[in-house]
């Protein structure tokens, strides 16, 4: 296979881990907006803990391939100078309530989709269209002058989001010492978060959820980085997201003659393909769609707030909230607390059932 290109790999490589990682979330009900909602609703943490352990485990998979030399994840998008605060503010509070009106999150959803939902498929599709309209259609001029506020980090000599880069900058302090400090930090913070807690140390399928899916993001990063590697055509450096590779599958499908595979499309696919082999040899899969006019209504207008919201704040709850925490960029940080905090008013909006009874409730509980 010598005449394989960089995407190529990059390609094969996704398909191989969205199998396994929509096969594990599909196994293990790993969902990160119903995590949100059993500790909003019902004081259970398990799902949210085990999301935070996948975060725990991507960051070090991937500082731990940047440490031995196989990537340099300076060159990700989540590393940029342009430091994207109101698009990862409002896209993250988008998204967040948004996948509250979808009963999940994009990557729940496309889960759903490979196990018979065709509500699922709905939003799927709605989410990849206004993703393309706000990268590159009617809503891309909007999407840009969100874009034209992000501060460059650059203009105060920072060279990275990496926390350690920022901390190093406002302390003067060496920045190999502190990005060394901030990966124990936060290592050490998340696994105590998660493992403190008896409930969860006792749900097997929640740390096994947690370690796919934190294994699959690593794994995404050495596919990219390593297995694509070529010094004159390099496949681009990335690993799970699933908003922008939703359009771009859907492009692919449409115009294959004139695309090529990469590792955005043969992850969604492998997730697809995952989820539905999953699904079938546990009897799960099943036809299902809307529940009646109100739930389509519903999941329609929570699809658009997701594909617009995840362009603008550059990824999804995986996407962000743990492939580009796995960098510990300061904009994937802003992204995942607007996510989280979209998501809590969602989940209370649809309990309380107004604006205002939402915001009651969650000042009351804060």
């Amino acid at each position: 296979m010598s005449e394989w290109t960089p995407g190529l790999w990059a390609a094969f490589g996704g398909l191989l881990l969205g199998i396994v990682f929509g096969g594990a979330i599909q196994l293990t009900n790993f969902c990160a907006m119903g995590g949100i909602s059993d500790r909003v609703l019902m004081g259970n943490g398990n799902r949210l803990r085990a999301w935070f352990l996948a975060v725990a485990v991507a960051i070090a998979g991937a500082q731990a391939l940047q440490y031995l030399g196989f990537v340099d994840l300076s060159k990700s998008i989540y590393q940029s100078q342009s430091l994207g605060v109101i698009g990862g503010i409002v896209g993250g509070l988008l998204f967040g309530f948004g996948m509250t009106r979808t009963s999940g999150c994009a990557t729940r959803n496309i889960v759903r989709a490979g196990s018979g939902s065709l509500k699922s498929l709905v939003v799927v599709l709605i989410v990849g269209v206004v993703g393309d309209m706000t990268l590159r259609g009617l809503l891309g001029p909007l999407r840009q002058q969100v874009d034209a506020t992000n501060p460059a980090l650059g203009d105060w000599a920072i060279p990275s989001q990496h926390l350690g880069d920022i901390l190093a900058a406002l302390t003067g302090l060496p920045a190999a010492t502190l990005k060394a400090a901030v990966v124990v930090f936060a290592l050490l913070a998340i696994l105590w978060w998660c493992f403190k807690d008896a409930a969860f140390r006792a749900s097997p399928r929640n740390i096994l959820g947690g370690l796919v899916v934190g294994l699959g993001v690593a794994g995404g990063w050495w596919v990219t980085g390593v297995l694509a590697a070529d010094d004159f055509s390099p496949a681009p450096l990335a690993s799970f997201t699933f908003i922008a590779p939703v359009s771009d599958s859907l492009q692919y499908l449409m115009t294959w003659t004139g695309s090529s595979a990469d590792f955005a499309v043969g992850s969604i696919g492998g997730t697809v393909l995952g989820s539905f082999l999953a699904a079938v040899a546990t009897g799960r899969f099943h036809i299902e769609g809307f529940a009646d006019k109100d739930d389509t209504v519903r999941h329609v207008y929570g699809a658009v707030l997701m594909g617009f919201g995840g362009v603008l704040a550059l990824g999804c709850t995986i996407g962000q909230g743990t492939t580009g925490m796995s960098t510990l960029a300061a904009g994937s940080m802003i992204a995942l607390a607007s996510i989280l905090a979209g998501g809590w008013f969602g989940v209370k909006h649809l309990e309380e059932g107004t604006v205002g009874g939402a915001l009651r409730a969650m000042v009351a509980r804060a």
